[in-house]
This record gives C-alpha cells, structure tokens and sequence, in this order.
C-alpha cells in the first residue's frame, strides 16, 4: 500500500512547484478543533489566530482542498454553517470559535454571508462523486435560499443587501443600493441549485431555479448592464446605475449572465491600462476611477487573489482559456515575487492582497491588520486551485469519468499521483526524441479529452495500467 500524500505538479519553472508544495505544508496551521477549547465539534479550516470561523473561507477553501488527496477533506468545514442552520432557514456568515454562537456586524445585523455553497458543493461532486452528499445538502440550501428569499428579495426581484455581505468593505460604491456582486451571486446560486437538483434528476427543483436564475439575469441586464461603457454597474434606490467600475463587475461572467458581445466588451477592459490591465491582475477597482489607490488601500486598487480566482473561472465559461491561463501566470509570478524583498522564494509570506502596479503586499495606512501575512483561504486558489486548473490546465470529473487537458502549447509539465477517489492518476507530457509525447498512468478506465488550443482536440479512452500518446499521432 502506497502511503498517500498530496498530488504532485511538474512545471517548467520550480518556483511554481516549490510554492505548490509550500502550501500544502502550511495549511496544516489552518485547522483547528481537535484538542482546542471549542463549542465547535471536529477539525475545520481558517486562519491560524481566527476567532471566528466564516462562511467565505469554508466555500472558498473547498476549491482546493479537493485536490488534497483526501488528506484534508473540503466539506467539514461546509458542513459545520448546515450543522447551524436555524429553524427559518438562516445560516449565518461566522461563528465564535470558543462559543460555537453566531457572529454578526452592527451592519449586517442577519449574518448574511456569500450565497455561494451551491457553487463549492457542485465542484466538491466532480472531485469525489458523491451522490448521497449532494441529496443531504440539497435540502439544507433550499431553506437557506428561502431565507435569504424572505428578508432581502424586493418586489422588483433584485435583493437589497447590507454592502458588507458581498465582503468588499471600503470599495467606494456611491448611492448604491442594489449591489452587483451580491445580486449576481444569488444568480450563480440558482444556478448551481438547479445543476445539484439535476444530478439527483428532481425536474422540480431544477425548473424552480432555473426560472428563477432566468428571471433574475433578465433584470441584472436590463437593469445593471450600461452598453455605452459595456459594462455591469451597482444601481441606486431608484434603480439608475451607480458608474464606478468595479471588480464586482466580472460575477456576471461566472453566472454566465452576459450574450458573447457584452461578454467581449468586459473581456476587453481585463487588458486596458485604464481599467483592470494592471500589471498585476486584476485591482478591485478601475485605474480612471478618480478612488483608485496603486497602495491598494483595502477595496480601492488592491489585487485580492480570490477576485483574481473570480475572474479567471469567469473567463473560463466563455473559453477564453489563453487570457486564463496568461493571467494566472502573471498573477503567480506577482505572488511570488511579493514573498521577500531579496527574491528569495524560499522565505517570507504570502498576502491577502497585492499592490496592483508592482510586486509587494498591499498597503492601507494606520491598518495594521492589512493585508493578513498568509491567508490561505485565498492564496491557495492560485498556488494550489488556479495551478492545477489554469496553469497545468487540467479540469477533472470523477462522475463523467472525464480529465480534460487544455494547453496552449506543449510544455514538460503536469501533475503525478493524484486521486480520483479509488483511482490515482498521473499526466505527465515531454519531449522525447519521437517528438511531443505525453505518458500516462491510471488504475481504472477514464476519458482523456486533450485541447491544444487552434490545433488539436481529442479524446481517447484511457486503459488501466500505464500507456503514452505521440502528440503528432494524434
């Protein structure tokens, strides 16, 4: 019996490799529970010092800790907000460590967090399967939906939500009053709320929420959208767009929201100098906004990587695969560079934000608390998620029995031991001297869908044992 360990990744730059590994090591300090005086039962993930546990790190650090090799699990800590939910259906965005009891801000006197579970436990099904959890969870979002249906849906079918619910404290929003972000997420909920009712085959609730998901983009449209700016805005009480570009403006590529022109149009300011072409991708708010701070100041210029991480699947849902993958390099090598003043890799910390116009964490004085020294929740989107999907480029699901590999060219690069639950698989690709040839080890049957981008496109069953494939045979 081989002793389990994390996954490996091969990448013609080290660093990458280095930093991949490093990060696995320190998300050991991230869980708590066992042996800590606690009201919360088993282990779940945070940041080292937390005194809370809250609800976007749980969702957010799912998206890696699938790819853990079940060493760490992504859903106790999921499953730690449903243990809590209440009899109306509210689950809040934090709990005490200590006490177990919710957590809540003179602001967001609910606890309203991210609508986003659904999301992470879609993603959680393709890495492991698992049909019983989605039946169990299905439940539990629906009387979450409700709730948040019940307290913050208005009449004209938008939600109005405390601003700090969207996590984005100081982002300079004007009058607003119908966040973007916000409504956007309630839109990728009901779309992940029907594709979790698909997989159960229930055609009832897959119809309720897709109507709702249909109804709610229509408004987001007609209402958000500004085609003179091709650009998502805020909007004011009285429904007129707020024009500050912000980050917030790329959910609607998540929630697959905008027709393929509007899509190009937003696509287009990722790349300008004057709105989110900032060396390093991508700031929380547009360079021409009179707010924009290159010392990041919180919410007005700083690169935070789970917005990065937010953009770049965004990108994903219109096959922009090229800018995904140039971003997330770009975004890495920032990252990297940012860990010590001397460029040693080997020391120093990663950020929970960035300065957008040059390497170094982000700056916002007289807070001493920012930007937070390792702050894996976000970090290890893009060592760890962002490496694996965006860089190396595979995307894996273990229902289909399907690992799509998408590269723009060939490189020597990879990943080596990774589990399919009861299946390890290895990828590796390289040269030989019969050209391009990419080697492959399995202990069960999968399809192998390869994508080199403008050239090649196959798939092919791939047998149990080891085997490999000339690129050019293809």
């Amino acid at each position: 019996m081989i002793k389990q360990d994390f996954p490996k990744i091969h990448f013609y730059d080290q660093d990458f490799v280095d930093i991949y590994d490093k990060t696995w090591a320190w998300i050991q300090d991230c869980w708590h529970g066992e042996g800590e005086k606690s009201k919360i039962d088993g282990k779940f993930f945070s940041y080292p010092d937390a005194q809370t546990v809250n609800q976007a790190d749980a969702i957010y650090s799912s998206f890696f800790l699938v790819y853990s090799n079940r060493i760490y699990q992504a859903h106790p800590t999921l499953d730690l907000f449903y243990d809590r939910q209440e009899p109306n259906g509210a689950i809040r965005c934090a709990y005490d460590v200590k006490t177990g009891h919710p957590v809540v801000e003179r602001d967001n006197p609910e606890g309203l967090g991210i609508p986003l579970f659904a999301w992470a436990e879609h993603n959680i099904y393709h890495k492991s399967g698992n049909k019983k959890r989605v039946k169990d969870v299905l439940t539990v979002l629906c009387k979450y939906s409700t709730w948040i249906d019940s307290i913050f849906k208005k009449p004209n079918g938008l939600y109005k939500t405390p601003l700090s619910a969207t996590g984005m404290g100081n982002l300079p929003r004007g009058d607003a009053y119908y966040s973007l972000d916000f409504n956007t997420m309630m839109a990728i909920n009901m779309l992940y709320m029907s594709a979790l009712a698909d997989i159960l085959n229930d055609k009832e609730i897959s119809f309720q929420y897709k109507r709702q998901y249909f109804s709610l983009k229509t408004r987001i449209n007609s209402l958000m959208y500004n085609a003179d700016d091709g650009f998502y805005y805020d909007i004011n009480k009285s429904e007129k767009q707020v024009p500050i570009k912000t980050i917030a403006g790329y959910w609607p590529l998540l929630a697959e929201i905008p027709n393929d022109e509007k899509a190009e149009h937003l696509i287009e300011k990722l790349s300008d100098p004057k709105c989110f072409g900032t060396p390093h991708p991508f700031p929380t708010l547009a360079v021409c906004e009179k707010e924009f701070d290159e010392n990041g100041r919180g919410f007005r210029g700083s690169v935070f990587p789970h917005l990065t991480f937010m953009v770049i699947k965004g990108l994903e849902r219109y096959q922009r695969w090229d800018i995904a993958r140039e971003c997330a390099i770009r975004h890495l090598y920032f990252m990297l560079d940012s860990m010590s003043p001397e460029g040693n890799h080997h020391k120093g910390n990663l950020w929970e934000a960035y300065l957008p116009t040059k390497e170094g964490p982000a700056k916002w004085p007289n807070k001493t608390l920012f930007p937070r020294a390792q702050y894996l929740t976000y970090d290890a989107l893009s060592t760890i998620c962002l490496t694996i999907e965006n860089i190396v480029g595979l995307f894996i699901s273990l229902p289909r029995k399907t690992v799509d590999w998408v590269i723009p060219n060939l490189e020597i690069m990879g990943v080596e031991n990774l589990s399919l639950k009861n299946n390890m698989i290895t990828i590796l690709s390289n040269k030989s001297g019969r050209g391009w040839e990419i080697h492959m080890e399995s202990e069960k049957l999968y399809y192998f869908t390869i994508n080199i981008l403008g050239k090649k496109k196959k798939t092919l069953p791939i047998p149990s044992g080891k085997c490999s494939m000339l690129i050019d045979k293809l």
